[in-house]
Formats: C-alpha cells, sequence, structure tokens
C-alpha cells in the first residue's frame, strides 16, 4: 500500500497537522488554550492518539472539537462511562474524542481522535489554568511542557505505561508546527519578558503598562520545554482575586458560590548561617544514565551530572559544623558514601569531596523507591531534624508508590526536590515535596542548579514555622470557607496561596471588604500576614480561581483515595464532575451525533509521534560480554546484556572498602584534567579549598585560586601577629565579594560561616587585614561585610 500524507519514523501518516497555544497570563496565574489541527489524507477513517505531558498541578477544565462544521463541547464522565461512551461511537462509525488523564501521576495526558473521515479535518481544543511558581529573581515562570520522555519502569512494577508505546523520530522531523502567543496582565505593570525560544517583540496594550502581547517568533524545537519569563514591576505584593461562581450552579456548591484566591508573602527573618548546629542533611542523588546528557540538550552545556556534583561541593562546604550529613547514589542499584549519617568534621568534608569528583552517571535505570526505604530505615538523630535533598531528572511508573513512601515518613523529615532538564516529571518532584513538607523546584534550559540549591538548603536551615493558622474578615452575612489543607509550610521567598469559598451575601453588598490574617510562630515568636481586599469580582468567565480551588481539594482527596477511602473517593469524583477538572476518576468525552451516516471502512490507528532526545554517550555503561549498550536504553528498563540485568535486581547498599577506596582514588587536580571533564569555574576551585569550619588555609593552592603569586599571598600580610588562617580567610571573603558577586546565592552561607571564623580569631588586627586584602586583589570590599 501506498502511504500519503505526513509520515512518522514507521512510514505511517501522521494526521496532526499543528499545535497553537494561547496563555492569558493574570499576575502568577495562566489559562492556556491548546488547538491541535488534524486532518485525514488517508483512504479509510483514522483515531488518532496523540499522549502529552502537562504539569501535575494544573486543572484541565475544557475539551471541545469543530468536526465538518460542527462544534461539540465534551462532557466531563465517570473514566469508565467515558471510555465506554468512546468506544461504542467508534464500533458505531461515528466520530468521536476522549480526553483522559494516564496513570495516577497526573502529569501525563492522552487525546484520541476516532473515526475522523478521510479527506476532513478536525480541531480539538482543551483548556487548563495552573498557578506560576515566583523565581528567585521575582519571575513568573510559564512553561509549555513538550517533552515526554519514557517513564522508567521498576524491577518488579506491575503498573501500565502509556509512555512507552510513544512513537519518537529525530529532532527537526516533526511532521507537525506549534505556534504560541500569550496575553500577559497585571494591575503592577509588566516590566519585561525573557523565554527560551525567540519572541516578537513585547507589544504593551495599555499605556500604563499593565497588559501587553507576546508571540514566538519562529516555530521552537519540539526537543524542549518552551517557557516564558514574566517580570513584573512589583512581583512581592500581596494579593487577592475575587471570582462570582458559575451561573445556573447551585448556590452554596463548590462553582456556585464566589471564590477567592489570596496570596501571602510571609515576611520570615533569614536564617543566620551557623547559628545552630543541629540537622542531618541527606543528599540523594539521580545517577542513573540520562544524567550524563547535557543540562540544556546542546552539546557544549555541561553534562547533568556535573552540575549536580558541583552543587554538591557547594551544599556540602555551606553546611553548619556540628551536624550530621551523607550521600547517597542511585539508580537500578544504589550506594551510600557512609552506613549512616556522619558527624560533619574537617575529616568527613574532606573525604566526601574526593569522593564527590569520582561520581558518574553509571548506575543504569531509576529505582528511588529502595534508597528512600533504606534512608527512612535508619534512625533519626534526636535533636538533629532531617532535612533530604532529592536531585533527579527522572520519569517512573510508580510514582504514586514514590509519593505514598514519603508522606508515610513526613513527621520525621523534610524534603526538598530538584527536577533536572527538559521532561522531569512534575508529579515526581512536586509530589515528593508537597508529602514533605518541602519545597520543588526545576533546573531547565540554561538554569543554573546551584543557586536553587543552596536557596532550598536556607530554607533547610531556617528554624521550623509552627502553629500556622487563618482567621478571615468577611461581613455579616458571610462566610468563608477553606478549600484544601491551607498552608502547612512557610518558606522565606516563597508565596502562600489561600483558596477560600465564600457563602452567603454581605451587607450592605456595595462598600463590602474582606481581610485574612495568617499567624504563624518561630521559636518563640508570633507573627502575622494581614490583608484586606475589596470584596469586588474581575471579569472573564473562565473561572480560574474556581478550577485551581477544585484542583488544590482533588489533589488532597486522591491522595487519599489511594489509601482506600471510599468517602474521599466519591468526594473526588462530585468535585471533579461539578468543577469540570480532569482528574483520575473520570475523563472528558464528545460524540458527533450531527452525522448522519455512520463513517464506512476499517479504522486505522495513528499514534502521534514526539521528538526522541539525545542519548548519553555509550562509554559510560559497557558490558564485560563486550557488547556496546547506550545509557539511553539503560535508563529506560530495554532489556540488556551483561552486568545491568544484574544490577536491576540488587538494591543493598553497597560500601566500598576503606582501604581499597584510597588506593584507588586519583588526586583532585587529576579528576578535574581527565578526558571530556568540564573546566572548574575560579568560584569552584575557590570554594574547594575551603574547610569545615569555614577557614581557608594559606597555601600555594590558595594563591592560584585568589590568582596572585605564593610570594604575594604571604609577603602582604599585614603583621606576623596575624594567623595565616585568619590572613588567607580575610582574602577569600573580599575575593568573593569582589569578583563572584554575581554568583552571590552560591557563596552566601559558606561566606558566613567564613565571616563567623574570622570574627571569633582575628582580634583588633582585622581592620589592617581587610585592607591589605583589598589593596592586595583590587577590591573595595566595605568593613560592614566582617561587621566592623
Amino acid at each position: 500500500m501506498t502511504s500519503c500524507g505526513l509520515l512518522n519514523s514507521s512510514n505511517k501518516p501522521v494526521p496532526l497537522r499543528s499545535g497553537s497555544v494561547t496563555v492569558l497570563i493574570r499576575g502568577f496565574v495562566a489559562d492556556v488554550g491548546c488547538e491541535l489541527l488534524y486532518r485525514n489524507d488517508e483512504q479509510g477513517p483514522v483515531e488518532a492518539v496523540f499522549v502529552f505531558p502537562v504539569d501535575a498541578e494544573a486543572a484541565v477544565y475544557a475539551f471541545q472539537a469543530r468536526l465538518g462544521g460542527a462544534c461539540i463541547q465534551a462532557q466531563l464522565r465517570e473514566k469508565k462511562q467515558a471510555q465506554e461512551m468512546y468506544g461504542d461511537a467508534l464500533a458505531g462509525g461515528q466520530s468521536s474524542f476522549l480526553l483522559q488523564q494516564e496513570g495516577a501521576g497526573g502529569d501525563v495526558f492522552s487525546c484520541s481522535l476516532g473515526n475522523l473521515p478521510p479527506g476532513e479535518e478536525a480541531v480539538l481544543t482543551l483548556r487548563y489554568v495552573c498557578e506560576l511558581p515566583l523565581e528567585p529573581d521575582g519571575a513568573a515562570r510559564y512553561m509549555l511542557p513538550a517533552v515526554l520522555r519514557p517513564r522508567y519502569t521498576p524491577h518488579g512494577w506491575d503498573g501500565e505505561d502509556v509512555t512507552q508505546g510513544v512513537p519518537r523520530v529525530p529532532q527537526g522531523e516533526l511532521p507537525y508546527t506549534l505556534s504560541l502567543s500569550a496575553t500577559l496582565q497585571s494591575p503592577h505593570g509588566i516590566d519585561r519578558v525573557l523565554s527560551n525560544c525567540s519572541l516578537t517583540p513585547l507589544s504593551y496594550t495599555a499605556g500604563n503598562r499593565t497588559s501587553a502581547q507576546v508571540s514566538l517568533a519562529e516555530t521552537p524545537p519540539w526537543g524542549r520545554d518552551m517557557e516564558l519569563l514574566v517580570y513584573y514591576a512589583e512581583p512581592h505584593k500581596p494579593s487577592a482575586v475575587l471570582e462570582l461562581g458559575l451561573p445556573g450552579a447551585e448556590p452554596g456548591s463548590l462553582m456556585g458560590d464566589p471564590a477567592v484566591m489570596v496570596t501571602l508573602l510571609p515576611s520570615l527573618p533569614e536564617a543566620v548561617p551557623g547559628q545552630s548546629p543541629s540537622g542531618e542533611f541527606i543528599f540523594l542523588l539521580d545517577r542513573s544514565g540520562s544524567m550524563a546528557c547535557p543540562m540544556d540538550g546542546r552539546d557544549g552545556s555541561p553534562q547533568r551530572i556535573d552540575s549536580a556534583k558541583e552543587t554538591l561541593v557547594l551544599l556540602l562546604k555551606s553546611l553548619p559544623l556540628g551536624c550530621y550529613f551523607n550521600i547517597y547514589g542511585f539508580g537500578s542499584r544504589f550506594e551510600s558514601f557512609y552506613p549512616q549519617s556522619v558527624a560533619y568534621t574537617q575529616q568527613t568534608m574532606a573525604e566526601s569531596l574526593q569522593r564527590i569528583q569520582q561520581l558518574q552517571a553509571d548506575l543504569g535505570g531509576t529505582e528511588i523507591l529502595a534508597p528512600l526505604r533504606a534512608i527512612y530505615r535508619s534512625p533519626c538523630r534526636d535533636g538533629h531534624p532531617r532535612q533530604l535533598f532529592v536531585f533527579t531528572d527522572g520519569e517512573v511508573g510508580n510514582t504514586k508508590d514514590i509519593i505514598t513512601e514519603v508522606q508515610r515518613h513526613q513527621g520525621s523529615h523534610r524534603c526538598f526536590s530538584f527536577g533536572i532538564g527538559e521532561g522531569a516529571s512534575t508529579a515526581l518532584v512536586k509530589g515528593i515535596a508537597r508529602a514533605a513538607g518541602g519545597s520543588a523546584e526545576f533546573i531547565t534550559g540554561q538554569d543554573r542548579m546551584q543557586p536553587k540549591a543552596l536557596q532550598s538548603l536556607k530554607r533547610a536551615l531556617q528554624p521550623a514555622v509552627t502553629g500556622i493558622s487563618l482567621s478571615w474578615d468577611v461581613p455579616p452575612g458571610m462566610e468563608a470557607a477553606l478549600l484544601g489543607r491551607g498552608p502547612e509550610v512557610i518558606f522565606p521567598g516563597q508565596r502562600c496561596l489561600i483558596y477560600a469559598q465564600l457563602r452567603g451575601q454581605p451587607q450592605p453588598p456595595d462598600t463590602a471588604m474582606g481581610g485574612i490574617t495568617l499567624q504563624y510562630h518561630i521559636q518563640d515568636q508570633t507573627y502575622k500576614e494581614t490583608l484586606q481586599f475589596p470584596l469586588q469580582p474581575q471579569d472573564g468567565d473562565r473561572l480560574p480561581v474556581h478550577r485551581l480551588a477544585a484542583k488544590s481539594l482533588l489533589l488532597e482527596l486522591e491522595g487519599a483515595v489511594d489509601t482506600g477511602s471510599e468517602g474521599d473517593r466519591h468526594r473526588a469524583l462530585e468535585t471533579s464532575l461539578s468543577s469540570g477538572v480532569v482528574c483520575s476518576l473520570t475523563a472528558y468525552v464528545g460524540v458527533d451525533t450531527e452525522r448522519g451516516q455512520p463513517v464506512q471502512g476499517p479504522l486505522m490507528r495513528r499514534d502521534i509521534p514526539l521528538a526522541a532526545f539525545g542519548t548519553a554517550p555509550q562509554r559510560l555503561l559497557g558490558s564485560s560480554r563486550g557488547h556496546s549498550l547506550s545509557v539511553f536504553m539503560s535508563h529506560f528498563g530495554a532489556a540488556a546484556p551483561g552486568p545491568l540485568a544484574i544490577l536491576q535486581c540488587s538494591s543493598g547498599s553497597v560500601q566500598p572498602k576503606r582501604g581499597n577506596v584510597c588506593a584507588q582514588r586519583l588526586p583532585p587536580e587529576t579528576v578535574s584534567q581527565k578526558e571530556g571533564a568540564p573546566k572548574e569555574s575560579p568560584l569552584l576551585r575557590l570554594v574547594s579549598l575551603q574547610n569545615a569550619d569555614g577557614s581557608w588555609d594559606l597555601d600555594p593552592r590558595l594563591a592560584a585560586a585568589l590568582g596572585v603569586s605564593e610570594t604575594d599571598a604571604k609577603g602582604r600580610m599585614p603583621s606576623k601577629d596575624v594567623p595565616p588562617g585568619v590572613w588567607a580567610t580575610v582574602l577569600a571573603v573580599v575575593w568573593l565579594h569582589g569578583r563572584a558577586a554575581g554568583q552571590r546565592d552560591e557563596w552566601e552561607l559558606l561566606e558566613a560561616k567564613a565571616v563567623g571564623w574570622v570574627r571569633g580569631q582575628a582580634g583588633p588586627r582585622l581592620s589592617e587585614c581587610l585592607e591589605a586584602a583589598n589593596t592586595l586583589l583590587g577590591c573595595s570590599v566595605g568593613p560592614a561585610v566582617f561587621g566592623l
């Protein structure tokens, strides 16, 4: 048979022609419409199935089709009923379409269009709304996920994984296009927009810069997630958005009553580094094969594993003296540096630093459950709250099992998670952080991992916020009912989003005001955040606040459904059906009942292909039998010859023999110069020399890192009375402020440790040391840095 139209790699036609995305960004909420244009150029009817990623916290709330001139709104039904309706329509020759969440994770959807007649076009449109994270630099970040990596199937897991069957074509050869246009609105003014794709110039549509439009200037590469960073004139202002209910919906119901979304930015006191030596810090690092891929998909950028190693060095140097720590690596098996967490001393820090330099992306697949269970089996240390940092680029089939395991131990630790690279699972990364009261960060494109990891360490060092309570002040005749659990953890620089349903009518209705007070305790201090807001609803009929409130409630209820609660299952189903927000229990289905004649001919299924992604270098995993096996295959669970099959079954902690480890280690200089190793940054070179107590030693390596001669480093010391370590540490701190000011987020904690050490050792000569250091290094660092 001769194939016609657009073809995929299997020489099968691809009915999807284009994807068109429109985004309305209001502050920190995005309302998104995705339009998919299909055309059938084959001789008979086709069924087109498109599997694509969606943020796990996005609320998908509408689905419609234009078929042969008719516009058909899909109906949200219980999932099994929707699937039966779709199947019956196909069997009866009717055109139909189905949108459903795949699996329990919530970040993969499939869109099926069945019985598209030959020669005809169809346009499917789905809508979703999502919260936008606040980046460390104040930007609101919208990401359109375009990369869907096959989920790694853990050993012994028997769940279904739809991502394994998605056809792949080389990047640049996808037979459909993508366009995106965005409308931006903010009462505080829009400053600028950045993107990892080329944009048209920002066009302001209001004289006071409160609204603007921007579009993609060209079709972006499908091989990476597309992102917009929107900078507002005043991003850190608390706000409230009030929305009327759905006309015709029953008063007293979630959709029938007004809803409000309140954004608060609690002003917590910054943690003082070194103030508390307590804490157990466990770093769990993904060492699966795909961590050898470049950070932003381009060959010149550093490998994910190298960026993670540099981040680990900075984290290790920033820990307070007297805490406990351990480092785990996982793939198809896992390893830990120590059988249990050890005290943070000069010896353990130096030993760990050497071992970090040896780490490679060489452990196969992504088996994260086994190391988590091993960590939870090790007893917590009294007086040292456990803080878990998880770094992964992974996507796994058993996301729910992992989140449940973390949740089971939520009372004994906090979990901070990092999704690395394009396509990291939002369900996994956000789910484990939410389950254990931490925070989630994503590192994509040309982001640096280091500042985001150090920001999370600052949060972990922050004393726990306790006694969080909310109180509402609404007019007589009204009451505010919280939707979802409300804030359970608060961190500096992080927003608190609160959703509530407003019941009743204000008396009098014209000049009504509402208020909310958030109260919490840090140690023995009480803090309050209060916001007053007018009870004036915003314009619009899409109800983004109601949909997000419903999604927040569904995330909570679906977690309880997994534990077997029938009441929560019924409530989740009811919330989904009444709000129109899809969950794991429901699906959208539409049937074309207008067409008089059934579609004739045998139905051919066409899976829409996605972009393939680069494989990691083959040299990282090889078989003792002479096979060459690409890391890409090992990461995604292909049958592997040789040792990989053994690795997949092994999940015990592998402890190298002490004697052998030291004998096999290369000195740091050799490691950093080995073939293919990235060039060490000047900052990392200096930081690597810092001692655990925060000080530096005066030696040739420090002089080289500072860019001065050893003779000058020693000869320009202001007095023989000054201890060499004090002079060395003052030099290092001055270099950080003078030469690496742009990376302050990365060295702030370790610098504070250094300043604390100097102030305890220097005595009256500190001012002289600072002046001499400024002269030697050509800097002008002020005395306030050292508290003078």
